[in-house]
């Protein structure tokens, strides 16, 4: 996402990653990895499990992108790490 962010930004979409570190963790991160987008903290792990990105363990996150519209519908989903231009399409219909 960060090297396609202007993609994503022409196309009127914010992309941003949830994971459970803690901010500070995420900031740190951030930093080291040149981020661009935000980061959301997600320790007690409820928006990976609401989203199915949780592992059978329960504990650790399987990586899954998601495309939310402006209506709120799921417009996108994989498991992975898509292409930034099949989210921007899935999200421009």
């Amino acid at each position: 996402m960060r090297d396609e962010l202007n993609a994503f930004h022409k196309a009127g979409i914010q992309p941003l990653g949830v994971n459970p570190a803690s901010v500070d963790a995420h900031a740190r991160y951030a930093a080291k990895m040149m981020f661009n987008f935000p980061l959301l903290s997600d320790p007690t792990r409820e928006i990976a499990r609401a989203y199915g990105a949780l592992k059978p363990d329960g504990r650790l996150i399987q990586r899954t992108v998601y495309g939310i519209g402006r209506d709120g519908r799921i417009a996108f989903a994989a498991r992975g790490a898509p292409a930034p231009g099949d989210v921007i399409a899935a999200l421009e219909r």
